[in-house]
């Protein structure tokens, strides 16, 4: 689906804030709220819009532990199976197939060094895991939020 200008700044006032009424987003964007309405649930029809969720702190979880781990696989994995398997372990907060010689990256956050090691364990007794290789962050110097189809929170 094409998002007009409209479509693009109403995501991109839910991706600033999913809780924003319709009210606000169209006095923000120069529609009524019905108008808002409409178009969310369009946006929603359609599959341009999949869900809203909640924003945590990692921290608020005592997830303050972070690891970059690469997947080497067996055969021909699917990025569909490595997606399927990854996503079973809540800790794997993104997975990506890369270029080089891994066939996908994860990030996994975590309470410590030892509970990387276990969803890493978890991880490498996936039926098409030939090994793994992690680092562990020791401090974060750039943290730019997140963007989805060119809107930025």
């Amino acid at each position: 689906m094409e998002l007009d200008a409209l479509d693009r700044a109403i995501v991109g006032a839910l991706v600033e804030d999913a809780r924003s009424t319709y009210a606000e987003i169209g006095q923000r964007i120069g529609l009524s709220a019905p108008a808002v309405k409409r178009r969310v649930d369009r946006l929603l029809s359609t599959g341009a819009i999949t869900g809203f969720t909640a924003r945590v702190d990692p921290s608020a979880l005592g997830w303050t532990t972070e690891a970059y781990v690469e997947l080497f696989c067996r055969g021909k994995t699917s990025p569909a199976e490595i997606g399927t398997a990854v996503a079973r372990h809540p800790e794997v907060i993104s997975a990506c197939t890369i270029t080089g010689e891994a066939d996908a990256l994860l990030h996994i956050r975590a309470t410590d060094v030892r509970h990387v090691e276990q969803v890493i364990e978890r991880v490498a007794a996936e039926p098409f895991v030939v090994r793994t290789k992690s680092v562990i962050v020791l401090s974060r110097l750039i943290d730019i939020p997140h963007t989805r189809n060119g809107v930025t929170p």
